[in-house]
């Protein structure tokens, strides 16, 4: 049964790809959670149902995936949270509270906390458990973690898992910075892709299964997306946005993070607690013109800086605690100004370099943070020696990531 929905996935992915060139216009996706209840509600029939998920997972037409399958008479018998909550209004890194949802009366097991993997117990009550949660296209993003665990949880204690295949918001074709040197697995990152991937959540969960992990015994299904294809971006296509978590406040957030996620393992902020978090870069000891000045000078693809001060607010939701607290920041707003241009995680490295060569006894990596972030120790080791970054270091092991994906794609 298994094989057949993987096979079904793959062929219906094939016959939906629309042969015509593509257009200027908003392009027509229809995205996983879609497809479930066009062509694939059989796979929950006669079901008692888990799903995975938080506010952002949403249909084409913004309806929640919880609300569309209460109104099919699909049993829920859970509901699990990962990093920042069903309601996604948990800061980051704060554990999430178990909990039952006055709204709906259904009990809500938090996978970010004391658990990370769903147990024996909470699946009890369960038959197959759906997983719908947008990734956002850089491999430390915690959610393809959770995803992971969840299925070592449903192979152990055979229970189906449903992929509800969203799109890789960065397009589906580019990948870059170092592949993850498996020593420094964590949550924040477990398996060995680049920092940018090029993957659907789909795609990610068939590499887990088949490639890094051995779970040829686990009921995988794989709802594929329509009419997606490989070089759309999120904004050229006609899925709801919603924030996934409380700092990825707009699309334009998803572009730079990548790159400027980096700075969380430094003491430079990287604009949390303030309206644009990831943008703003900064700290209280940076030059701010003179930082963008040199910034500028570089002529850095697809991206300008422009010279800014910002003080970082205590927030309840997206930022408890932020660096700099009610202290002005000065920096830069990193403003892409050709998305397709621009590479993010070059770019916050050069960054990086810079800050260096100009603060040399003020700028402070917290090793431990970075490295896992960058997903090896060279990048950091580079950096603090002051040389330049060869990214011809790092090609070889994209370019065989790049080939082993291959034969785990769907579009």
């Amino acid at each position: 049964m298994k094989n057949y929905y993987l096979l079904l996935a793959s062929i219906v992915c094939i016959l939906w790809f629309p042969s015509h060139a593509r257009s200027q216009h908003i392009e027509q996706v229809s995205i996983g959670a879609n497809e479930l209840f066009r062509r694939h509600s059989i796979v929950l029939q006669n079901k008692r149902v888990g799903v995975i998920c938080n506010k952002s997972s949403l249909l084409v037409d913004g309806r929640h995936l919880i609300d569309k399958l209460l109104d099919r008479s699909v049993h829920i018998t859970a509901i699990f949270s990962p990093e920042h909550g069903f309601r996604s209004n948990v800061p980051a890194g704060e554990n999430v509270q178990q909990t039952v949802d006055p709204q709906l009366g259904i009990p809500i097991y938090s996978l970010y906390g004391k658990y990370t993997k769903p147990t024996k117990e909470m699946l009890q009550d369960v038959d197959a458990l759906i997983f719908d949660l947008p990734d956002v296209g850089a491999r430390f993003y915690t959610f393809a973690s959770t995803m992971a665990l969840a299925m070592e949880a449903a192979q152990e204690n055979k229970k189906r898992f449903i992929v509800l295949d969203r799109p890789n918001p960065l397009n589906g074709v580019e990948a870059e910075g170092p592949v993850l040197d498996t020593s420094f697995s964590s949550f924040v990152g477990m398996f060995p892709m680049p920092i940018r991937h090029g993957l659907t959540i789909g795609e990610i969960a068939r590499m887990i299964a088949f490639s890094w992990r051995d779970m040829s015994t686990l009921d995988l299904v794989i709802i594929p997306m329509h009419s997606w294809k490989r070089e759309y971006w999120l904004n050229e296509i006609s899925v709801h946005w919603s924030s996934p978590s409380p700092n990825i406040k707009m699309f334009e957030t998803t572009v730079v993070y990548p790159g400027t996620c980096l700075f969380e393992g430094t003491n430079v902020s990287e604009g949390r607690g303030t309206d644009h978090p990831f943008q703003y870069i900064g700290a209280p000891w940076i030059d701010e013109k003179q930082f963008a000045s040199k910034l500028n000078g570089e002529n850095l693809p697809g991206v300008t800086f422009n010279p800014i001060r910002f003080t970082p607010q205590a927030d309840s939701v997206a930022a408890s605690n932020p660096k700099f607290k009610g202290v002005e920041c000065r920096g830069v707003f990193v403003n892409v100004s050709d998305k397709k241009l621009f590479k993010p995680v070059a770019t916050a490295v050069r960054m990086l370099e810079l800050l260096q060569s100009m603060y040399p006894d003020r700028l402070k990596f917290l090793e431990k943070t970075f490295d896992r972030l960058a997903g090896v120790a060279s990048l950091r080791t580079t950096i603090q020696s002051g040389k330049r970054v060869d990214w011809k270091v790092y090609q070889g092991a994209i370019d065989e990531f790049m080939k082993r994906r291959e034969e785990f794609l769907i579009y």
